[in-house]
This record gives C-alpha cells, sequence and structure tokens, in this order.
C-alpha cells in the first residue's frame, strides 16, 4: 500500500489550533505514515508529539519553520529531521526569536495607533505558551469584534502592504539554511509561490538559495495551480534540489485545509522523505 506524509504541519506551539497530541492522534486517524511539525520559530511541540507518538506506526519528523526576508520580500525556509536538542542550534535559534518579538512589539504598536486595545498581558491571555505569528494577531482582532473575517484582518492591518505590517529584521533564508544545517537538518524552500515574485525573480532567488546550500523546494503545496507544481518542479530539477510538499496546516485558523490532503487531493508520497534523506 503507497503511503502518503504531510512535511508541513502547525501546532497550538506556533498558530495552529490542535496540540501536538492532537495532531497524532488526527493523523493516525487519517492513516498517515509521517509528519512533520514545522511550527514557527520554535521547536517547543516536538517532545509532546514524539510521547504521542511513541509506540504507534507514525513516524514524527523534527521539524521547523523559520521566517525571514530577502528584498523586502517574506521568504518561509522549513527545516526537517533537525537536531533540535542541539544547543548551539537552540542558541542561535533564540536570536530569530528575538527577532520576531521586535517585529511583534512594533506591529503591536501600530494596532495601538488604530485605536485598538491589545497588549503583551491581553495576547498572553488569549495564546498563551504561544509563538506569536501574524495569525495570531488576526484571531485577537476576530475575537474582540475590530474586524469581521481572519481576511479583513490582514486586509486591513497585517497583510504584506497594509497599514500595521512590520517586516522581520536582520533575518535573512541564508541564516535559515546554515542554522539548519547546523542542526543536522535538510532546509527547504517552502511554499515558494507564495512570495509572488515574478518567474525570473523567483528563479534568481532560488539560483541564490541553491548555492548556499538549499537542499529542497515546496513542489506540491496545498494553493498550487497545475502550472505552479510544474514551475516548482522544474526548478527542482534545474537546480538540482529535492522535492518536498505539505498541506501547511493550521486547523481551524486555516479551516479550508486539512491535514494531509490540502483541499481534498493534495497526495505527499514517503518517496520524498526517503529522497529528502539520501
Amino acid at each position: 500500500m503507497k503511503k502518503y506524509i504531510d512535511l508541513h504541519v502547525h501546532s497550538t506551539v506556533s498558530d495552529g489550533t490542535l496540540s501536538p497530541s492532537e495532531l497524532v492522534h488526527y493523523a493516525l486517524s487519517k492513516n498517515l505514515a509521517a509528519f512533520a511539525l514545522t511550527d514557527h520559530d520554535t521547536t517547543a511541540g516536538l517532545e509532546e508529539a514524539f510521547e504521542a507518538a511513541s509506540g504507534t506506526a507514525l513516524e514524527i519528523i523534527p521539524g521547523i519553520e523559520l521566517s525571514t526576508t530577502w528584498n523586502s520580500t517574506d521568504v518561509h525556509i522549513v527545516g526537517l529531521d533537525i537536531d533540535w536538542k542541539n544547543i548551539y542550534f537552540q542558541k542561535t535559534l533564540s536570536e530569530f526569536q528575538t527577532s520576531r518579538e521586535l517585529r511583534n512589539k512594533k506591529m503591536m504598536s501600530l494596532l495601538q495607533n488604530e485605536g485598538i486595545c491589545i497588549t503583551p498581558q491581553l495576547m498572553e491571555a488569549d495564546f498563551p505558551d504561544s509563538v506569536w505569528t501574524r495569525a495570531h494577531f488576526a484571531r485577537f482582532l476576530l475575537d474582540h469584534k475590530y474586524v469581521g473575517s481572519m481576511k479583513e484582518a490582514f486586509d486591513r492591518y497585517l497583510g504584506n502592504h497594509a497599514k500595521c505590517y512590520v517586516p522581520r529584521e536582520k533575518v535573512t533564508p541564508f541564516q535559515a539554511i546554515q542554522l539548519i544545517h547546523e542542526g543536522g537538518g535538510k532546509a527547504i524552500f517552502a511554499h515558494p509561490i507564495l512570495t509572488k515574485l515574478s518567474k525570473a525573480r523567483l528563479e534568481s532567488l532560488v539560483n541564490e538559495l541553491s548555492k548556499n546550500g538549499l537542499d529542497g523546494i515546496e513542489t506540491l503545496y496545498v494553493s498550487y495551480t497545475p502550472s505552479d507544481e510544474l514551475f516548482t518542479k522544474q526548478l527542482a530539477k534545474r537546480y538540482g534540489l529535492k522535492q518536498s510538499g505539505g498541506s501547511d496546516f493550521h486547523g481551524s485558523n486555516k479551516p479550508h485545509i486539512d491535514l494531509g490532503c490540502g483541499k481534498g487531493n493534495l497526495k505527499i508520497p514517503y518517496e520524498f522523505l526517503e529522497q529528502l534523506r539520501k
């Protein structure tokens, strides 16, 4: 029987709505062979996931998703099979987290300037023990009736060109690749089509990343069109990159996307993981 996996999944430790152990039980119910827990800028959920999967047939791939910036464009690099207990890895990761915290403070200040009552204390009350992302701010705005939908939160306040958007500082995709390699992992360019770069600029970025050690690229992703899939596969072949894929599952924060199958037709073969490990 063919085995399927999901190499891009989020839990409550970042901006998903299922805990790491709930993800394990859900993955088992969907007969997945493996999934990678790739929370934003943190590995804090991995211990719980491994414990929950102990004694089952489900394989947990230790991962992370690092948010970086290239020429004012948000670029996400997923790390797979990382040695997440490596002391140097965790030390450098804490510097990445500091960059995120600075960005969050600035976004909070801009939201306050818009008349929104938001403070670190209120955010902590709503999202305890989470690494805050823009999705958390959007959920806060929705839950506190400042907007009518998550989409409106991004359109009005938090999207890349909205009034309260703040780019990440000083963290580049090249630093992310280096960090993942220091943790013994494979560095994957996540959902490259979502950068909204032109094909020429995206290829230029992939070329630069591959010269700096990029291992793979997501050629299967929940929102890709057939032409997106073809283009990313061509990039993988042209630059000697392995293929990866994932649903980018966030639970009810992205209710139209399901674990393992995305919008219903996503199928990531186990062979992707085997090739990445060669």
